[in-house]
């Protein structure tokens, strides 16, 4: 079994470390892949820091591609080099929720572990992936292959905060042409949301962000209009910007603020939908009585509600177009042994999406 460098979360909080570990071979229906690149999404960054909980050690990472390096029994469709995005949506295809057309949402229990420690230890895949490392091996579910030309640190954004912020405006909310939107958040689900939203036609698309620099940056992804969220009551300037309420609000932080102030932003008959994944317990709050009085609601987005063998490939043809912006969205390229460094330049909120890239 191959040898691979990893970077490990041995402790909630504290700095990953670089270590060899072992890489079992694909089994029935899995695909080993070698990174080309693997995107730092906050998710990544909340396990990391123990927000969710967890099982340690890990291996965390899941916005990633590169090349096909070996293929198991069973699979199909899919070769020794060919590229390809992998995704931390594993779906089994005849549960409830994947017969339903909702795969980010399988119900089946399809858990495996590729990783051993150096010591011999288990080593938990996180989230099915795995990606802060050289290869991994990953169920095909996982996986949408590309076609020639396109970057792999592009293709690499397609895996999660790409699908997650467009996929929340287009599956999730249903937006169509012509409503008004106001996202919330303009990191790189927020930009993606942005972007999302002028896609599908919307009228006017608020920015509401604590950065002026942030807004700048949503107005280059297609945000008519930016609102400081540091103003009072940010709200009001967002609904004189649109004349109205807003169709669909998209929280794309994890924020528990954010969440209770949304509804404020929202037209009669509008819609919360909710992206941003604040940590376990905390609590938001909001009054039911005024929802259901002006026909409001509130809408889980898991990955955009994605199904990856559809969007993806509609989304690269986009990007090839020149209509969907990825290289724009990379802030910093680092190696695996600065991923600390990346990790804490994320922290800071300035960046769009840091990349690790391997040789």
């Amino acid at each position: 079994m191959p040898q691979i460098k990893a970077a490990v979360c041995r402790a909630f909080g504290q700095p990953l470390q670089i270590e060899t570990v072992t890489l079992a071979a694909p089994q029935m229906g899995e695909v080993e892949v070698t990174l080309r690149a693997c995107a730092i999404c906050h998710s990544d960054i909340s396990y990391i820091d123990g927000g969710w909980g967890g099982t340690l050690p890990a291996v965390y990472g899941h916005e990633a591609a590169g090349h096909v390096s070996a293929v198991g029994e069973g699979v199909r469709g899919i070769s020794i080099g060919d590229g390809v995005v992998v995704t931390l949506i594993r779906s089994c295809g005849t549960c409830p929720s994947c017969a339903g057309g909702k795969p980010v949402s399988c119900e089946s229990d399809m858990a495996s572990g590729p990783l051993t420690a150096a010591d011999g230890g288990p080593l938990h895949q996180a989230m099915h992936t795995g990606g802060f490392a050289e290869r991994v091996v990953v169920n095909q579910s996982q996986i949408v292959k590309l076609p020639e030309g396109i970057g792999m640190e592009a293709a690499s954004l397609l895996a999660c905060g790409v699908i997650t912020g467009v996929g929340a405006v287009v599956n999730a909310a249903g937006l169509r042409a012509g409503q008004d939107v106001v996202v919330i958040g303009a990191g790189g689900v927020g930009l993606n949301a942005i972007q999302g939203a002028r896609i599908a036609g919307a009228r006017r698309i608020v920015a509401v962000d604590m950065s002026e620099e942030k807004l700048a940056i949503a107005r280059d992804f297609g945000a008519t209009d930016g609102v400081l969220a540091t103003t009072e009551k940010p709200w009001r300037a967002a609904k004189q910007a649109m004349g109205r309420g807003a169709d669909a609000v998209f929280v794309t932080v994890g924020a528990t603020p954010a969440y209770e102030q949304a509804p404020q932003y929202l037209a009669n008959g509008g819609k919360v939908i909710m992206v941003g994944m604040p940590h376990s317990g905390a609590m938001a709050s909001y009054e039911p009585v005024m929802m259901a009085a002006t026909g409001q609601g509130m809408v889980g987005s898991k990955m955009g509600d994605v199904v990856i063998a559809r969007d993806i490939p509609w989304m690269v043809d986009l990007y090839a177009q020149g209509r969907l912006k990825l290289d724009e969205l990379i802030s910093g390229r680092w190696t695996l042994e600065q991923i600390n460094d990346a990790i804490a330049d994320t922290k800071t909120g300035s960046a769009k999406r840091n990349v690790i890239v391997f040789d």
